[in-house]
C-alpha cells in the first residue's frame, strides 16, 4: 500500500476527488466500503492506490473522462453519470435475496437492457464481459454495478465488440459505473496529420517521408475499419459523429473508434431515420441522413450516405491535399488520391447524395489500390536510399 505522506497517496486522492462530486461523501470508494458497488478494479483505487490521476480531459453534465495511470499503464476512466445513485437500480434487489434471483431471469434482463441500447438481440455466447455469474457474499453488488453499466451505450458496444474488432477500445475492468479503457493516442483536427504519429509509435517517424508512410497506413486502416463495420456483423454499423478526436491509432497504426457515442446499428439507425419532415433538412441526424418522401411526410429509414462517405469528407481530405506533398509518392499518383478522395467526399454530400448507399461502387476498391501503390512507391524509395 502506498503511504499516506506520499505522492501516489495524494495522486490518489485527486482521482477520488475527481470520481466523486462536491460532496465528498458520495463517491465510489465510500459506497465499495459500504457493499454498494465493487469491481475488479475497486481494491486498486480504494485499498491498494494503484489508480493515479493523471488529469480530466472531458465533463459535461455528468459525464467524466480521465486520464489515469493504473499499475504503471496509463487508462482511461469512464462513467456516463458521476454518482452511482444516479442510475437507475433493480428495485427488487432490496425486497428479495439476491441469491434467489433464477438466473435465466437475470440473463433475460440483461439482454433486454442490451437490446434497448443496441436495437439487436444478442445469444447468451457473446455476452462476455457484460455478465457476471459469480455468486457470493458480494453478488448484490455486483449485479448493481453491472446494471450501472448496462446503462452505459458507450460500455456495451466495447465489452461486446473487443472479442470481435481490433478496431474498438479495448476494456481493462471497472469500479462500480466507472470502467477503465486503454489509453491510446487521440486524433486533433488541429494537428497537421491529424494523429500524433510520434506520439503513438516514435520519433522514427518524424520526417516527411515517414509522415506520409504512416498516413497512407493509417488511411488503409480506416478502410479496413469502414469494411469491417459495413459487412462483418449482423448488422451494419453506422457512425455518426465522424471526427480525428473520435478516433486514435495503436503503435501499429492500426485506427480505433474510441467514441462511440454516435454509434447505431442498421435496426436502431432506422429507427433514428425514420421521423416526420417537410424537407431533406429535417432528416439530418450529426453525420447521418437520409432524404425526405414528401408525399408520405416521412424521412427515409436507410442512411442515404454511409461511414466512406464522411471519412472521405472529414478525414481523407486534408491529408491528400497538402500532406503527401515533398514525400516519395509521385505527383500523378498523389493527383489520382486527390481526385478519387474528392469524388468519394462528394458522393456524400447533401446535394449529391440522390439515393440511399450512393458511393460509387468501385469507391472502397478504388481508394485501397491507390493507397496500395503509395505504400509500394515509398517502400521502393526507402530500398534505394538503403
Amino acid at each position: 500500500m502506498v503511504g499516506r505522506g506520499s505522492r501516489g497517496s495524494i495522486s490518489s486522492d485527486l482521482l477520488l476527488h475527481h470520481l466523486s462530486v462536491v460532496d465528498r461523501n458520495l463517491n465510489p470508494c465510500l459506497d465499495y466500503r459500504t457493499g454498494a458497488l465493487t469491481g475488479d478494479l475497486c481494491e486498486d483505487l480504494c485499498v491498494e492506490q494503484k489508480l493515479i490521476y493523471k488529469r480530466c480531459l472531458y465533463y459535461d453534465r455528468g459525464k467524466k473522462v480521465i486520464q489515469a495511470d493504473w499499475r504503471g499503464r496509463p487508462v482511461i476512466l469512464k462513467s456516463k453519470n458521476e454518482i452511482f445513485s444516479s442510475y437507475h437500480h433493480l428495485s427488487f434487489l432490496e425486497e428479495m435475496e439476491s441469491q434467489g434471483i433464477p438466473e435465466a431471469e437475470l440473463l433475460l434482463m440483461v439482454a433486454l437492457e442490451i437490446k434497448s441500447v443496441l436495437g439487436l438481440e444478442l445469444p447468451n455466447n457473446t455476452m462476455g464481459p457484460l455478465w457476471t455469474k459469480r455468486r457470493g457474499p458480494h453478488w448484490k453488488a455486483q449485479l448493481a454495478s453491472m446494471w450501472s453499466l448496462l446503462q452505459q451505450e458507450e460500455y456495451i458496444y466495447f465489452s461486446v465488440l473487443q472479442d470481435f474488432s481490433k478496431h474498438v477500445l479495448r476494456v481493462i475492468g471497472s469500479c462500480g459505473h466507472f470502467y477503465a479503457v486503454e489509453y491510446l493516442t487521440a486524433g486533433h483536427a488541429w494537428h497537421k496529420t491529424l494523429f500524433s504519429v510520434e506520439e503513438a509509435v516514435g520519433t522514427s517517424f518524424s520526417g516527411i517521408k515517414s509522415k506520409a508512410k504512416a498516413i497512407t497506413e493509417i488511411a488503409i486502416s480506416f478502410l479496413d475499419m469502414v469494411n469491417h463495420f459495413d459487412n462483418d456483423f449482423s448488422h451494419r454499423l453506422h457512425l455518426c459523429d465522424i471526427k480525428p478526436e473520435n478516433f486514435a491509432i495503436r503503435n501499429d497504426l492500426t485506427v480505433v473508434a474510441i467514441d462511440v457515442d454516435m454509434a447505431f446499428f442498421e435496426p436502431k439507425m432506422r429507427d433514428i431515420l425514420e421521423q416526420n419532415c417537410t424537407g431533406d433538412e429535417d432528416c439530418n441526424f450529426f453525420d447521418c441522413f437520409s432524404k425526405c418522401d414528401l408525399k408520405s411526410r416521412k424521412c427515409g429509414a436507410q442512411r442515404a450516405n454511409n461511414n466512406l462517405q464522411v471519412i472521405c469528407d472529414k478525414i481523407f481530405r486534408p491529408w491528400f491535399s497538402l500532406n503527401l506533398r515533398g514525400s516519395a509518392i509521385s505527383f500523378p499518383l498523389q493527383l489520382q488520391l486527390q481526385k478519387a478522395v474528392h469524388e468519394c467526399a462528394e458522393s456524400g454530400s447533401k446535394d449529391t447524395a440522390a439515393h440511399v448507399q450512393s458511393t460509387p461502387p468501385d469507391s472502397l476498391s478504388e481508394l485501397y489500390q491507390l493507397l496500395r501503390a503509395s505504400q509500394k512507391e515509398l517502400q521502393k524509395s526507402h530500398q534505394i536510399r538503403q
